[in-house]
């Protein structure tokens, strides 16, 4: 079996490009789903969790998840107002029998529930900045789409066209248990055995400490080339595209650099599998919808917990009982227990120039808590695009049916770049079906 220690390399060095990007996935993926104060800061020289650090002093962070609402918000829009596109966005009238092959896409839409599929990867969009699917056809034919984790996809780096037309290799990784990485590699014993000398019998991950080593890849490269799970075996699926005919070429790799399987594109006209978007994706950077909102939705955490911590302060029903008006033989206690007691009596002698007992009770400090919540909710529908129109709000009880339409289309302005940018992935994976397999009877 041979190696290819160069390809894997090269996809090596696109993967740790994309580095940054997966931290601030996983960061925004943590604000969505209501892990907010998990964020790292240096307290005296050390590191901490901020949520660790507050807990240290005896409070407990708060949280109002805004960026969640928000974002159901926007797949509810795209859920009610974006069908599947017509056959002129999809622009393949001149394919023969275009009208049939819509109704066969229908019908496979319908079938493999694809709505769910470009909804919930719409919603990894909003987080990330990237939507991934990856096509394959099966024996009989039809076609089948696969989500891919962005944080196991390998793009490109260098690329700069935001279409992705200039990418010259494109990849995934793909963790597996051993029995299915014979069944997709192994065509006889000798395969087999191979195989499991390479990874161990799939027991444990392969031993990449001398690939490592060889190319001086420090501890930085072991995500990419060990798996996470150690029972799994780990595999290397790169596309790489020839600079001569512009055809693009498979190959399997082990994380020894082992060619598992190699081969020119099956696809017509020789292109890959993957349906790929980037947003914004300028001069090669991402940053999402999510990411933009977080800093407003920090600072609306601190402002309610710090509203706690100043409730928590202030003084309520606190009890002024004067010591020389204790009566004899009585126990502070008693009078305590009798005080909140309801329709409670204490019997005390006063004595002259003694004040009586009272209780203080303060309001919270007005410090502008309050004003400065509404100001941050404002900017974060501003920032954000998401207003009262789109969550469903109404100005008045009198606004007419017509009118809170407009309202919101007016409304739907902020978003339209991101759902149109979406909407652009999701008819080029339309068109990828309907040009790469011939019209057939619907189901």
């Amino acid at each position: 079996m041979k190696k290819n220690y160069a390809l894997l390399m090269r996809g090596l060095a696109h993967w740790r490009s994309m580095e940054e990007f997966r931290r601030e996935r996983a960061r925004c993926k943590r604000y969505l789903y209501g892990r907010q104060w998990e964020d790292t800061i240096e307290v005296d020289g050390v590191r901490v969790r901020e949520i660790d650090h507050i807990r240290n002093h005896g409070y407990e962070p708060l949280k109002n998840n805004l960026i969640r609402r928000m974002v159901r918000n926007i797949l509810g829009v795209y859920r009610d107002r974006w069908g599947m596109p017509s056959v002129g966005e999809l622009g393949i009238r001149h394919l023969p029998d275009a009208e049939m092959r819509c109704a066969v896409l229908a019908d496979r839409i319908i079938a493999e529930d694809m709505e769910e599929m470009y909804t919930r990867t719409l919603e990894e969009f909003l987080i990330s900045g990237m939507a991934v699917h990856r096509k394959h056809i099966d024996p009989a034919c039809d076609i089948h789409t696969d989500y891919v984790q962005p944080d196991y996809f390998i793009i490109d780096t260098e690329m700069r066209d935001f279409r992705g037309r200039d990418a010259t290799i494109l990849g995934e990784i793909h963790d597996i248990d051993f029995e299915r990485l014979c069944a997709a590699f192994a065509k006889d014993a000798t395969m087999r055995k191979r195989l499991s000398s390479i990874y161990h019998g799939g027991e444990t991950h392969a031993d990449v400490a001398a690939t490592l080593r060889q190319f001086g890849v420090g501890e930085e490269g072991i995500d990419f080339l060990r798996p996470r799970n150690v029972a799994h075996c780990r595999v290397i699926e790169l596309w790489h595209r020839s600079a001569a005919d512009g055809r693009w070429s498979y190959t399997y790799l082990s994380p020894d650099g082992d060619v598992l399987m190699e081969g020119e594109s099956p696809y017509p006209r020789g292109v890959h599998p993957y349906i790929f978007k980037a947003y914004p994706y300028i001069d090669g950077e991402i940053h999402s919808f999510v990411a933009d909102i977080i800093d407003q939705q920090r600072y609306v955490n601190r402002l309610i917990t710090l509203y706690d911590w100043i409730m928590r302060a202030s003084a309520k029903g606190v009890l002024l009982f004067p010591d020389g008006a204790l009566p004899e033989g009585v126990d502070l206690d008693e009078i305590c227990d009798e005080w909140s007691r309801f329709n409670g009596v204490i019997l005390y002698r006063p004595k002259p120039g003694m004040p009586m007992p009272q209780q203080v009770s303060s309001n919270s400090t007005n410090v502008g808590i309050t004003e400065l919540l509404n100001i941050q909710l404002t900017m974060m529908e501003d920032i954000s695009g998401v207003n009262g129109a789109i969550q469903g709000k109404l100005d008045s009880t009198g606004t007419s049916g017509a009118l809170y339409d407009r309202q919101t289309r007016q409304a739907l302005t902020g978003l339209l770049d991101i759902l149109r940018s979406y909407q652009s992935f999701v008819i080029s994976a339309m068109r990828w079906e309907l040009e790469m397999h011939p019209a057939a009877p619907p189901r």
